[in-house]
Formats: C-alpha cells, structure tokens, sequence
C-alpha cells in the first residue's frame, strides 16, 4: 500500500471539538441542521451544506456546492481552519464504550483504488457517486476521508504504540460520548516504508467518498494537459485501521406488513425454517439466529444448520438467510434496494428503536441480526463480490473536519 504525508487544512487545537461533526451521509438535512444549529464553525456547513439553504431545494441544486465552497473558504479565513505548512501523517483514535481503535490518517493513491489494492464490497449508486464528486471538485478537496482497514501489521502496530505515548494534538469528547485524540506524526518516512508491507487495504465505510475521489482524481487528470502523475489530485484522504479493532454493529431490518399473512400463520412459517421460541433477550446470541418482534412480542429463530452452506461467503452471511429464507420467500421483498415497504436501522440506535416503530403501528415486524464480522467483510472483498445491501454498520464514526486535503 502507498500512503502518503499531506499539508492539511484542519481546526485549530480550541476549535476542534466545536467544528468535528459526524459525516454527511448519516443524518439527513433536519437532523444535520439541529446538529449545526448555533455552531458558525460546524463542518456540516461544508458536508450538509443544504443545511443554509430552504428545506425544499433540490439536493442536487448548483447552489448546495457553491454554499460548501463558500463554507470552506469561510473557515479558513476566518482562522477556524488553518494549514499545515509541511506535510504530515497523523494518528487518529477513536474510544467509544472503553474500546479504541486508532489509525493513520493519510492520503491513497487513486491508481491503487483502480487497481483493487484498495479492495471494496458495497455497489455504489450513480447518483450519490455524482454529489460527491462534483461536491470533491467544487471544493478542490476531499472534505472527509474514507475510513479503510487492512490486515494488522506488527511494524504499524509499533510505530503507533510509540506516537500515542506523546502529547496529542487535539483531545476531545464528541456529544455522543466517543472520545476523539489526534497526534501529529513527526517523521512520516518509517510509517510509508512500514505500509509499503502492506499489501492490501479495504473499504470499511466510505464506498461513494472512495469512488468520488477516484473519479474526482481521473477528471482533473483529464482536463491536465501537462499531467505528470505527480500532483496532488492523484491521491485521496483516508484514515486505515487494523482489522483487529474494528467493530461492526447489526444493520436491522423493519418492514412495514407481513405480506398478507397472520401473524400466527407467519410465526408458523418462521417455524419451518428452524427452532422458533419467545425470548425476553432481543440481541441474537450468535450467527445464524434472528430475533423477530412482532404481534406484541419477541421470539428468536435458529436456522437449521442444514440450511447454512458454510464453503459460500454470501450466502452464509446471515443478512443472505434473512433474505432468501424469509424477506424474499415469505414476504415478497425481493430487491430490499428498492422495496419501500423495508427499512434499514443501524445497530447504534438498539432494539428499543426497533421495538418503538413496530409499537407505534409505523411497521409491522422487526428483525434483529447478528452482525456481519470483518473477516466475512474481507472474505468477500477478495473474491471480488459484493455484500448485500446494508450488510455492515461501523461504530464509532470518523468525525469530519479535522483533515481537509486539497487538491492542488
């Protein structure tokens, strides 16, 4: 893997904790706009510039990127963001619920994504992909960086046990309660020689902010007659973690009507698929289990094992039996891309959530999954496949605004 030192555009140590917001693409405009409310040095101005705009604009509308631009430009002359006048790497780390995870923050080369040494999982819609990329070249920067994981190396691991022991540049508790702590790496070289080992890296969260940036990359490549490879559009922010840190949260499923079945007629269906009991636990205690609410109560199902083939790396993951076992066969949801009548919960929000809209009459069932691990997530990455639609749901989130890259 290539990673390379950067000259970031980033927060002055004060400002830091009051311009750190969560990214683009987990709140919609209402909530980032309750987020950002009373807060001039938010990022979400930049991110969800929708939010200064009126509720009902079009959120691809021209002005949407001339307002992150301006946002940006209004930052750093202001002196809220300031830039670096060396390049640097960084360490960035992350603490929710007394886990940590900690990564290189750092710039990827765009030919490496090409290539699929930067391998991905997820399908990305044109759409999305389009915002992003003209919100990339509007700002001439990579306003959030991709988050990214590979296989622990031992040398990486080193080198990192040794920065954290040093003072940090910025140390902060976000209103969610996760602990953000970032230090400024003095010496990059070691660290790019130690990823040079690497050989592989993937797209843990992040899949249309990668393809933005790559695509961002090729256009400006294009309209360069004098391209020489060396320039700063060639590569894009991220921030790599090891595997081993990471953690994945279920990507629960609510769907809105049993498909025409009683509930007694649907609980007798789930019961053909394997062992169906009432549980007053709704979290499935392991793969292969699902807890579903419905009809004023809780009751898990373990698949027969007999239905599990375990030598396929999709259609084990138990958001594959989900689908083909039950949302497909028994309530008609047979694109869960496009049926409006399922939606998706990220595993952060807990079963109360999904409990409260099945409660509330809003849906009809609720399904609590076991999450998808990170070694099924790399199994299928390295085959060149892709995980059903929200497979994996990634706690704590990256914080945007603390690494601005520009592309020039």
């Amino acid at each position: 893997m290539r990673i390379k030192p950067f000259r970031a555009l980033r927060p002055r140590p004060e400002l830091a904790a009051s311009v750190a917001s969560v990214p683009y693409d987990v709140v919609n405009r209402a909530e980032a706009a309750a987020l950002a409310e009373g807060n001039p040095h938010s990022f979400l101005h930049v991110g969800r510039s929708d939010i200064d705009l009126p509720a009902d604009t079009d959120p691809y509308d021209s002005r949407i990127y001339a307002g992150a631009k301006a946002a940006l430009d209004r930052l750093v002359t202001e002196g809220t963001l300031v830039r670096d006048r060396t390049p640097a790497l960084f360490l960035y780390r992350l603490t929710m619920d007394g886990r940590s995870q900690t990564g290189v923050v750092g710039c990827v080369h765009v030919d490496d994504y090409e290539h699929d040494l930067i391998r991905k999982h997820e399908k990305t819609r044109k759409d999305k992909e389009d915002d992003r990329t003209r919100h990339v070249l509007t700002l001439n920067a990579n306003a959030e960086p991709v988050f990214l994981t590979y296989r622990t190396a031992p040398a990486v691991d080193r080198l990192a046990e040794a920065v954290v022991r040093e003072s940090s540049l910025y140390d902060f508790t976000a209103p969610d309660g996760v602990r953000h702590t970032v230090w400024k790496i003095a010496d990059p070289k070691p660290w790019m020689h130690a990823f040079g080992a690497v050989p592989l890296a993937y797209v843990a969260d992040g899949h249309h902010r990668s393809a933005s940036a790559w695509r961002a990359g090729r256009e400006r490549r294009a309209t360069n007659p004098g391209h020489t490879g060396d320039e700063e559009y060639n590569w894009f922010l991220a921030v790599l973690f090891p595997r081993d840190q990471l953690r994945i949260l279920p990507y629960n499923r609510l769907v809105k009507d049993l498909n025409g079945l009683t509930p007694a007629a649907f609980r007798e269906r789930l019961g053909t698929l394997g062992r169906l009991e009432p549980v007053s636990d709704p979290v499935p205690p392991g793969a292969g289990t699902f807890s579903f609410f419905f009809d004023g109560r809780w009751e898990r199902l373990t698949i027969d094992p007999q239905r599990i083939d375990h030598k396929d790396p999709i259609r084990s993951l138990d958001v594959s039996l989900l689908q083909e076992l039950v949302l497909g066969p028994l309530l008609g949801i047979t694109d869960p891309r496009t049926d409006k009548r399922v939606d998706f919960v990220g595993g952060i929000r807990g079963t109360a959530e999904l409990e409260r809209r099945v409660k509330s009459g809003e849906m009809a069932l609720a399904v609590s999954l076991f999450p998808t691990t990170v070694d099924q997530l790399l199994a299928v990455a390295d085959i060149g496949a892709i995980l059903p639609p929200k497979s994996t749901w990634f706690e704590p989130k990256l914080r945007s605004g603390l690494f601005v890259h520009e592309l020039d």
